[in-house]
């Protein structure tokens, strides 16, 4: 899920396009997308109309009008210093089990980087599978880091672990087959 401050913006709209693009490989990913603003059903329409005739991009996703600012006010949207009204550039991703498991903020000036956001879902899910934690700038096909271990004896052992690269003890990496 993620709200924008609002329609006929044109920060938004770049982001609006940016996140139809990426739809596609967020459902490849078993992921639902949504956006959120205070503005009305109505003019989620005409924006979303307006984009496709003038920008040539269909918005396959679903938009909330949250008028009252129930969901804004309850997931921390409206940011006091930046408006008292419009919902901030928020993204939360939310798994299966409804866990929110991440939350990116930006500021009203700043679009955001929808590498990004998939790079961050398909992190949690190959952490979630595999057991495993990712790297700074980690990508789809890199080494990722094995957790530390918890004893002295473990310790020892994976510093001899052929299919480990251990800088020490507590900092190991793999390929993930």
């Amino acid at each position: 899920m993620f709200s924008h401050p609002a329609d006929f913006t044109p920060v938004c709209t770049t982001e609006f396009v940016g996140f139809a693009k990426i739809h596609p490989k967020l459902k490849e990913l078993n992921c639902e997308l949504m956006g959120l603003s205070i503005d009305s059903v109505y003019s989620h329409i005409a924006w979303v109309r307006n984009i496709e005739e003038k920008l040539g991009q269909k918005i396959t996703f679903p938009v909330i009008a949250d008028l009252d600012r129930k969901v804004a006010t309850l997931y921390g949207m409206i940011m006091p210093g930046e408006s008292k009204t419009e919902t901030s550039r928020c993204v939360f991703i939310i798994d299966d089990k409804q866990v929110l498991r991440a939350m990116i903020y930006y500021p009203l000036s700043t679009g955001r980087n929808m590498d990004e956001i998939l790079r961050v879902v398909q992190a949690l899910q190959t952490t979630d599978q595999h057991g495993v934690a990712t790297p700074a700038n980690w990508r789809p096909g890199d080494k990722v880091i094995v957790p530390p271990p918890n004893t002295q004896e473990l310790a020892e052992q994976r510093t001899k672990e052929p299919s480990l690269e251990c800088k020490d003890w507590y900092f190991c990496m793999k390929e993930l087959k």
